[in-house]
């Protein structure tokens, strides 16, 4: 509560999935005023604009960058050159604009889509430089690995206190369900829920389903970001996750289990797996701020599912714009 005390805390991207649980939590646990967060619209203040970029850090202390343009794989293929650009040159204009500012600290977000393809698992932080990302996700996640160069310089240089968060694929309630963009938990959840209600008795996944991920509950991964804010002042990344790994075809028949989809899964082969495997090594985390996932999965798929079937005329809406 002493860390965040009179601070005035930039959230960009504060709207939006993950940002909106880290504002909740800003104000209902930390104790901050609404009116000392800073959420801009992108609508407002698009960030590739570098006179929006030094608009929106004036009078700040604190910068929580999560604004990012992001997809699941169908999205990423579609779009490589503009998740290259996007996310790049609105982390790089945001990140130079708070140091010419003066901003005390700048969290910068990156992705589990950084590693290289064939990284061993658990992922550890240090391997991170050992090889190429898996192609799909390539554009976005060297984009979001620049960062983490420009946040090393900037603290070499400047003596800029700027750190470097890697967050595995995060699910939960307020994801994006538009089936253009959305990840995989959300893809799914929508696909089975729509087909048990609209009476369908098959449902197309892509892949094999042999590939392995770790998903990380949106509250949990709220809560290390602010740890990580509070107490976490070094060049390393370090990443944040739940330390445990589940292959899609598992993933599929526990999701088809809790929205009580009986129908038929057909596994379309043609389409991408996607990273062979994803699994982080969160011992840094623990050791460095005191982070650990709490929400055991089948738990925040429960609620995921919940939110989703309260909201789905409000998703479709959504959607349709």
């Amino acid at each position: 509560m002493r860390f965040w005390a009179d601070k005035r805390i930039l959230v960009t991207g504060g709207a939006g999935f993950l940002g909106s649980f880290i504002v909740d939590k800003l104000i209902k646990e930390r104790g901050v005023q609404q009116e000392n967060i800073l959420v801009p619209r992108s609508r407002n203040f698009d960030l590739r604009t570098w006179d929006n970029c030094t608009k929106i850090v004036k009078n700040v202390d604190i910068v929580i960058h999560l604004a990012a343009k992001v997809g699941g794989i169908g999205f990423n293929k579609k779009n490589p050159a503009t998740l290259f650009y996007d996310n790049a040159v609105m982390g790089i204009q945001l990140m130079e604009a708070a140091r010419q500012t003066g901003v005390e600290k700048f969290v910068a977000l990156g992705t589990v889509c950084a590693y290289p393809k064939f990284t061993p698992v658990p992922f550890k932080e240090e391997d991170l430089w050992n090889g190429y990302p898996e192609e799909t996700n390539a554009p976005y996640g060297i984009a979001k690995k620049a960062l983490l160069v420009q946040a090393q310089a900037y603290r070499t240089q400047y003596d800029f206190n700027a750190i470097y968060l890697l967050p595995v694929n995060l699910y939960g309630p307020r994801d994006n369900f538009d089936p253009e963009q959305s990840h995989v938990i959300p893809a799914l959840i929508k696909k089975m829920v729509d087909a048990k209600l609209e009476g369908s008795n098959e449902v197309l996944v892509w892949g094999t389903g042999k590939a392995s991920r770790e998903f990380l509950y949106v509250e949990d991964a709220a809560e290390g970001i602010l740890l990580a804010t509070e107490k976490y002042n070094k060049p390393d990344p370090v990443n944040l996750g739940a330390g445990k790994e589940i292959t899609i075809r598992e993933l599929v028949n526990l999701i088809s289990e809790l929205t009580g989809y009986e129908g038929k899964i057909v596994w379309d082969t043609s389409k991408p797996d996607g990273q062979p495997r994803r699994c982080l090594d969160t011992s840094k985390a623990k050791k460095e701020f005191g982070f650990e996932a709490k929400t055991a999965f089948k738990e925040g798929l429960k609620k995921t599912i919940d939110w989703y079937k309260k909201n789905r005329s409000k998703c479709a809406e959504r959607n349709q714009h």
